[in-house]
């Protein structure tokens, strides 16, 4: 859910902010008035969640410099300083300073909607950006994102543990689909890196030309960012579809990789998407570039391959979904459990977000099953039918910890009311949490 965008109204005249307040209110803004920057200073931090809008000319401390103070602060919070008649060169050069923009006196109310639209649209995506760096450099919370208790997981946990701590180039490979990129995310996230920069390159997304001229250079003057190979140097660059890359470019990677010398400056991280079938990341590339990215290489287990966190993952994203969309999570039945661990699943994490949120949606309707939404998206695929056939005794198991695991998570660790609703004795409920590894405390609100 997006966050609620602020505005904090500054001016010494009463009747000013009443009105920029009240204009503001009424555009669906929430807003907040301050009688001088002092005062609106004790509240202001780098991470207020919204823009300013300030007058100029205040006694005590004036506007520009109330707008030094909030750019040393934050450099990335928007301003809007209003002007008297004639004040122009001052609102130039608080644009210079870090201004976002100004209104001159006497101003059109619509005037200052729009620009308190265009502000607090780029603090919020200023804030969402830098919540998504802090995730991504919080190697605990990203790890927690690779969910699952099955082996091909737990092995996965680990060798990013492991190659997060060397230094060596690393190649992400495996099916479309797998979350690759987020185990690039977590390599750098894990790792001594981890504070520094992480850029990441989609090689299939732009034409040689344009490729060329992100990665290496030379930007034009009016470029607001420096190549990939320097905006990068000291932390990870990853490579989205390195195979994609020509020749031409290839051989220029390879060059940058040699000057960079032993242990690298910049650690590069190569991700291969081929899908041909019977052609490989050794295959597209030159043999002297594959062997320098394939020091350390990482294959993302399939789906399919990963047993009962299947249902371990289509909860958590039912449940996800049934928030985002205000309904209840669908009930999974155990002919459906079984329908989803048997399905072979050809895209991966990405297919079974799609059936997950289509599952809540169908289930707010009221209609609708899980199996009918596996046969949409493979019109040959049987309900029951499944390349890798498992014993009866592991479908019944994973049911049943899937049961036990929703139900205590409705009940918020409960353990009275899941005994109620599965009829379970309380010894019998310990010995199941214990087999499947489930603990109370990791539900309790």
């Amino acid at each position: 859910m997006a966050q609620a965008m602020k505005i904090a109204i500054v001016d010494d005249e009463q009747d000013m902010r009443q009105s920029i307040s009240q204009w503001l209110a009424l555009s669906g803004y929430d807003t907040e008035t301050f009688s001088s920057a002092e005062e609106a200073l004790k509240v202001l931090g780098p991470d207020y969640p919204g823009i300013v809008i300030s007058d100029i000319k205040m006694p005590g401390m004036d506007g520009m410099q109330f707008l030094k103070k909030l750019m040393g602060s934050d450099s990335a919070l928007p301003v809007i300083m209003i002007t008297g008649h004639g004040d122009v060169p001052m609102a130039v050069e608080a644009m210079r300073v870090g201004a976002f923009d100004f209104l001159e006196k006497p101003f059109n109310p619509d005037r200052m909607s729009e620009l308190a639209k265009r502000a607090t649209g780029a603090r919020r995506l200023t804030l969402d950006n830098r919540a998504l760096r802090r995730e991504l450099s919080d190697g605990g919370q990203i790890m927690k994102k690779l969910i699952g208790q099955s082996p091909v997981m737990e092995r996965l946990r680990e060798d990013i543990l492991d190659l997060g701590q060397a230094d060596g180039h690393v190649l992400i490979d495996g099916e479309t689909g797998t979350g690759k990129t987020l185990v690039a995310h977590a390599l750098h996230a894990v790792g001594s890196r981890a504070g520094k920069k992480f850029v990441l390159i989609s090689c299939a997304a732009l034409e040689e030309e344009a490729l060329a001229k992100r990665l290496f250079g030379p930007m034009q003057p009016e470029d607001s960012m420096l190549p990939a190979v320097e905006e990068a140097r000291g932390g990870t660059l990853v490579l989205e579809d390195i195979d994609a890359l020509s020749e031409t470019l290839q051989a220029k990677l390879l060059s940058v990789i040699n000057e960079q010398g032993t242990p690298a400056e910049t650690r590069i991280i190569a991700i291969s998407n081929l899908q041909e079938a019977g052609k490989t990341c050794e295959d597209a590339l030159r043999p002297d570039l594959f062997y320098r990215l394939a020091a350390l290489r990482i294959t993302v287990p399939p789906l399919r391959q990963r047993g009962e966190d299947i249902l371990t993952l289509f909860t958590r994203l039912s449940e996800q979904f049934s928030e985002e969309y205000g309904c209840e999570a669908p009930q999974v039945s155990a002919q459906e459990a079984a329908q989803l661990l048997q399905a072979p699943w050809p895209g991966n994490v990405r297919q079974l977000i799609n059936i997950a949120e289509r599952a809540v949606l169908q289930s707010r309707r009221g209609s609708g099953t899980i199996a009918s939404l596996l046969m949409s998206d493979h019109e040959e695929m049987q309900p029951v039918m499944t390349t890798e056939g498992k014993p009866l005794k592991e479908y019944v198991e994973a049911f049943e910890r899937m049961l036990i695991d929703n139900t205590m998570r409705r009940h918020k660790g409960s353990i009275a009311s899941v005994m109620d609703e599965l009829c379970l004795p309380r010894r019998t409920l310990n010995e199941k949490m214990a087999k499947y590894g489930l603990q109370r405390s990791d539900y309790l609100a």
